[in-house]
């Protein structure tokens, strides 16, 4: 989708297609509360944060290969690049980009919520270096759309509360935006996965979704005891800096950046039988490698 057509749909047309794909993440019929279950037929593709980087999208969306039903694509941190025009960040029309695709292809294009989007929502401060996140975005959308930025800002709310907090396949392989931290672990809700999030769920430090999407440095012990209460083999996320865009950090967490220019992407057969993360990191591909550009 061309930065053209986005901005043709107006404040009004952004907001409809944000709704819409937000009401085609809550009536995914492989989805069971917070996360979305696939099953062991065709192939998913997994990224790491890509905080509005567009020609790493465009690659993604070609390698993703959405043409084929069975194929899925794991999503997450959308927003919040380093990258501003006059000041402003606009990322809101990575969002729209995103949103148009799930349309296209609903129940293959899956995003997880990751902390950036649930900060934007919950008007709460974040930062990745260019300035205080959300209010460099709240200033692109005022300036993308003046009076009217409060329906786009409204609509986002609704698009970021119906995101799942995981994607989870057959063969044992979870997908999140990152995991809850071994402080965090006194309160949080461990069966979170299995039901609708509520208001409590975003809040920031205590709720169980802000949790699972901030937490970092997870000790191996905490992840066999997530691993076990949730069937996990291995854990499969983001937020975390990883240079080379990929790492195995232990047997059960892999880690993936797809924003810089070492970012990687993971591509697996679904009835792929997953070892450990040792393993899935031999198999990943950096983007750098994969056809398509924005200008083609």
């Amino acid at each position: 989708m061309k930065l053209a057509d986005i901005d043709h749909l107006g404040a009004l047309g952004v907001a409809q297609l944000l709704t819409r794909a937000a009401e085609i993440f809550r009536g995914d019929s492989k989805r069971r509360g917070a996360c979305v279950h696939l099953g062991d037929t065709g192939r998913l593709l997994v990224t790491g944060d890509l905080h509005d980087n567009p020609n790493h999208f465009v690659k993604v969306v070609n390698f993703a290969r959405l043409d084929e039903p069975a194929h899925h694509v794991v999503l997450h941190e959308l927003i919040h690049g380093e990258r501003l025009t006059h000041g402003a960040d606009m990322s809101w029309r990575m969002l729209a980009k995103v949103a148009r695709l799930v349309e296209k292809y609903p129940g293959q294009v899956h995003v997880m919520l990751a902390n950036h989007e649930l900060a934007q929502a919950f008007n709460q401060p974040v930062s990745k270096g260019a300035g205080e996140n959300t209010e460099l975005f709240r200033a692109g959308l005022l300036c993308s759309f003046g009076d009217d930025a409060e329906i786009v800002d409204e609509a986002i709310q609704v698009f970021v509360r119906s995101l799942p907090l995981a994607v989870k396949t057959h063969s044992g392989i979870l997908c999140s935006h990152s995991l809850p931290s071994m402080y965090d672990m006194k309160t949080f809700d461990i069966g979170v996965l299995d039901r609708d999030l509520i208001e409590d769920d975003y809040e920031a430090r205590l709720g169980s979704a802000w949790q699972m999407t901030w937490g970092r440095n997870q000790k191996p012990e905490q992840l066999a005891g997530l691993a076990a209460a949730w069937g996990v083999k291995v854990f499969i996320a983001g937020h975390a800096a990883v240079p080379e865009g990929v790492a195995a950090a232990g047997e059960q967490l892999l880690l993936l950046n797809s924003d810089h220019e070492h970012g990687a992407v993971l591509a697996l057969p679904l009835s792929y039988a997953i070892s450990n993360a040792h393993e899935l990191a031999l198999r990943a591909i950096p983007i750098g490698s994969i056809e398509g550009s924005l200008g083609d």
